[in-house]
């Protein structure tokens, strides 16, 4: 049996932040990963001469007083190389209109927005009013959802009179800040912003909690923006790795936990795992889960039957999406010309593909060659219980269809493919153990975000929620700020409660 004072479970970015966070600060951990690489939806993988990133693409929190940069100056450690996305992305409604350039200079940007939505200033200027509040209010540290007295004071000690005002809005929708700005006509507008929303949010302008959209819908432009890591998204956790190095972190791959009780005896957690060969005990004071919270009924089992109230909510959690998502690799000259690492556009098929083209000499491709990757979301009830055939079925259907819908919008011919394949939840499931292929957190709806989310405390001492589900959501920022908020509940659990970025 290994013995730490914390036991983390992933690593993912949220896994690896959280773990280099508490050992920095001197604490033992010890880091279980059921893959062979750390990343895990943040991570890459390799066919023949291509690197393919899993999931996420761009990155945001690497400027000066960003999350990733404030964490990594308290590490020590160097920011992976990057440029940022100028444009962030180039979105096509397909309604035979110019494309919408997501600039991120400002003053791009608002005569952009002039052009493509005259007479929508009313509505991203309250956008930007909230966003400035919400930033000034998450670099202060809060707490959310409030569990306890020292998770209220950090929420107000964060406060600052700005949010007082804002804090109107937390039961609205971004359609409510539409409405309020006489545009919850404007289907173009609408359509635009459904788009961009469901990327981020995994809901549309109508469920989008409005505090979370103007945030998500300004973080391209400055003094923020969006990020291309130079050689893989991998990077990102190999920096993060290298600061675990450093600090003596117990870090363990090819290892899959199977369940996770208390020892009522040593009044201690238990984490059991497997690798192909052995069994394995892990014991700590302190577990962080940053698997997605409906995993732990599966891993949770005999504690949750003491607890039916919690165990209802995590059965009752909404359904997060799946992914289809196309990887693919072609010489540069075969492709148009491209203005944007990133592009998105409206389908009749599939609703919306957003597509991610690395740069020539980047790491992901030979010299001359680039990838493109496009994703597309699901339901995953759509994959799960076909039989073998009709699973392949599906698959070679949807890989077609969206090769003809790439060569059509990029100006590809179909010859010229150097490399095709494509993944589907039940791939996802396989690569990164989430149930049923999820990607993603839960849905940023006004009763799931902020105050009325899913907390990083559960109702078991010494178990904590970390990741894409819990406050503020999906993103390497988002799970980077989630693994900061836990530490500093972990570190005020052992007396150590003045402990700030």
């Amino acid at each position: 049996m290994s013995k730490s004072e914390v036991v983390v479970v992933g690593a993912g970015i949220a896994g690896l932040t959280s773990a280099a966070i508490l050992s920095k600060q001197g604490l033992s951990v010890t880091l279980i990963e059921s893959h062979n690489q750390s990343g895990g939806c943040a991570g890459t993988f390799k066919r023949n001469n291509y690197i393919f990133d899993v999931g996420a693409t761009q990155v945001a929190g690497l400027e000066k007083g960003g999350i990733h940069s404030r964490i990594f100056d308290f590490l020590d450690i160097p920011l992976p190389e990057a440029t940022i996305l100028d444009p962030a992305c180039i979105v096509d409604l397909n309604d035979g209109s110019k494309p919408i350039h997501i600039w991120h200079e400002k003053t791009k940007w608002i005569a952009e927005l002039e052009m493509q939505f005259p007479g929508s200033h009313r509505f991203w200027k309250l956008c930007t009013l909230i966003h400035q509040s919400n930033w000034i209010f998450a670099n202060n540290n809060p707490v959310m959802p409030i569990s306890n007295f020292w998770d209220l004071s950090q929420l107000l000690k964060a406060l600052v009179l700005p949010n007082l005002v804002s804090g109107v809005l937390l039961k609205s929708t971004i359609f409510d800040l539409l409405r309020i700005c006489g545009l919850s006509k404007n289907d173009r507008l609408i359509s635009f912003l459904n788009l961009q929303l469901k990327l981020y949010s995994q809901e549309d302008v109508y469920n989008t909690a409005a505090l979370y959209g103007s945030t998500v819908l300004q973080m391209c432009q400055q003094p923020h923006g969006l990020w291309h890591l130079k050689k893989s998204m991998q990077s990102l956790s190999d920096a993060l790795e290298s600061s675990l190095i450093k600090t003596g972190v117990n870090l363990i791959f090819g290892q899959k936990v199977n369940s996770i009780n208390f020892d009522d005896l040593n009044m201690c957690w238990k984490v059991f795992a497997n690798s192909k060969t052995n069994s394995f005990v892990y014991q700590a004071k302190d577990v962080i889960y940053t698997a997605p919270p409906q995993s732990l009924l599966k891993h949770l089992k005999e504690p949750l039957n003491r607890k039916q109230i919690y165990k209802n909510r995590l059965i009752n959690l909404p359904d997060p999406s799946g992914a289809i998502v196309f990887y693919s690799a072609l010489k540069k000259e075969h492709i148009k010309k491209i203005s944007s690492n990133h592009y998105q556009f409206l389908s009749d098929e599939f609703g919306s593909l957003f597509v991610s083209i690395s740069d020539d000499g980047d790491g992901r491709a030979p010299k001359g060659e680039v990838t493109l990757i496009a994703s597309v979301f699901t339901k995953t009830k759509y994959w799960f219980n076909l039989d073998k055939q009709s699973y392949l079925k599906r698959k070679k259907y949807c890989l077609n269809k969206i090769s003809l819908e790439l060569e059509s919008h990029f100006d590809i011919v179909s010859e010229n493919w150097l490399h095709r394949e494509l993944a589907t939840p039940l791939g996802f499931e396989k690569w990164t153990n989430r149930p049923n292929g999820i990607v993603g957190g839960l849905g940023q709806s006004p009763d799931m975000f902020g105050l009325f989310g899913l907390s990083s405390r559960t109702p078991f001492k010494g178990l904590w929620l970390c990741g894409d589900s819990i406050y503020p959501g999906e993103g390497t920022a988002g799970v980077s700020q989630s693994a900061l908020m836990v530490s500093r509940q972990i570190l005020a659990s052992k007396g150590i409660d003045n402990f700030n970025l």
